[in-house]
């Protein structure tokens, strides 16, 4: 009786009971046979009874079969049947991270406590990487907590650790506004509610804003006054991560580090997130400095501007670099701006139709982040438009001429009047 040894390679599906053939190799005729398309393929079978895979991918991830069958070959009948398996379990590095500030483009306060958060996103990472910041290069201690928002716990109360001082920086006492009433009575700055990271307002007197027409224009003013209840030398970190699974096995990672931002500490304060995964032999970093912005550059087009032209005013850049992103609110200055509205947002300013009376016009540019804000002022000029005055010369010509005409025509009437009678 002779014997025939059919081996075959199967892969099961994760969790599933669907068993799907790569491929048959039979060892009597010394052939083998694919089951999967051509456009699908990507497996190859070497020495008969080897899968190789060049590529591997995240969907290759589960368990893999292999069926062995020995059967007579006049009846057909099984005499053998063996198998074995193993699970092959694929990890993937991730592929992005990224940093952003949370809830942005925001004003900036000289008299509210305002939170401040950086999101630190991790995508295409298997399994779930670990997320941390570091300020200026060291390691932020943190609070955990778990946001009311997500089913996912970031750690709850059992892993709050001592908040670490921030690294000293020098103080100008003599540019700082006294605001102590704002103190709390521990003579602190506020905290941050660890329940919902939401923006603290504190309770204060507000001050009057200098009336645009008393500023000194057109020189540019950064704002460099805090007051004094920023000055907290210990601030918390609140620190929390979601999970967010992904059709492909893998996961988003999400962390935010929240605190109560201090102008003055944390300008110029480098700020980086950093990955740790099993594939990856060293961590993945990202970093963003934070910055107020300081002496926008104005563009206007037309450089020339003449009456009846449609005037564009745009921000082209810094002198530094900003983040976070910055708020751009235009005016007019001592007036409202040619719709009639008294501010507007964005990077630019357009108005359109632009009559004499504007010329002369300033208008202020403020561009503003939770760090700091700065004024920029430019002066629209607007120059008489030829084309404009010769059409209203040949209106008032064509006027000139009806009424000569009329005239003409009145004294024809006259003179035919006058000569009848």
């Amino acid at each position: 009786m002779r014997k025939r040894k059919l081996p075959t390679d199967q892969e099961v599906t994760d969790g599933g009971t669907i068993k799907q053939k790569i491929f048959t190799y039979d060892a009597m005729f010394n052939t083998n046979y694919s089951h999967m398309e051509d456009y699908r393929r990507r497996e190859d079978l070497v020495y008969q009874s080897t899968v190789r895979l060049p590529e591997v991918r995240i969907s290759d991830n589960g368990p893999y079969e292999c069926h062995v069958g020995i059967y007579d070959r006049a009846t057909r009948e099984k005499v053998v049947l063996a198998s074995g398996n193993v699970f092959l379990t694929v990890m993937s590095p991730p592929n992005n991270i990224s940093v952003v500030a949370e809830n942005t483009p925001a004003p900036f306060s000289r008299y509210q406590a305002q939170n401040f958060t950086l999101v630190c996103t991790a995508k295409g990472g298997k399994p779930a990487p670990s997320v941390y910041f570091k300020r200026d290069g060291e390691l932020i201690e943190v609070i955990s907590y778990t946001q009311a928002s997500t089913n996912e716990q970031g750690g709850g109360s059992a892993g709050v650790r001592g908040a670490r001082p921030l690294i000293s920086r020098d103080l100008d006492d003599t540019k700082l506004q006294r605001s102590l009433s704002l103190l709390d009575p521990e003579g602190r700055s506020p905290r941050l509610y660890t329940e919902s990271p939401q923006r603290v307002h504190t309770q204060g007197q507000q001050a009057h804003e200098p009336s645009p027409a008393t500023e000194v224009i057109p020189e540019t003013v950064v704002s460099r006054e805090f007051p004094r209840w920023v000055h907290s030398t210990d601030p918390l970190y609140y620190f929390s991560h979601t999970h967010l699974p992904q059709s492909d096995g893998s996961v988003v990672v999400q962390a935010r580090l929240t605190w109560t931002l201090n102008p003055q500490l944390d300008n110029d304060a480098l700020f980086s997130c950093e990955v740790k995964h099993p594939a990856l032999s060293m961590p993945m970093q990202t970093e963003v400095t934070l910055a107020a912005p300081k002496g926008p550059k104005l563009l206007m087009s037309p450089t020339r501007a003449k009456v009846g032209d449609t005037v564009r005013i745009t921000v082209q850049g810094f002198q530094n670099e900003v983040f976070p992103e910055p708020l751009f609110t235009w005016t007019r200055v001592g007036s409202r701006l040619l719709d009639g509205s008294t501010e507007r947002e964005g990077r630019e300013l357009i108005l359109e139709r632009v009559p004499a009376e504007l010329n002369g016009s300033m208008y202020r540019c403020t561009a503003q982040n939770p760090l700091g804000s700065t004024d920029t002022h430019t002066r629209l000029i607007v120059f008489e438009n030829p084309s404009m005055m010769k059409n209203t010369q040949n209106q008032n010509n064509g006027a000139s001429r009806m009424d000569m005409l009329g005239l003409t025509w009145m004294a024809l009437v006259l003179t035919v009047t006058v000569e009848l009678t």
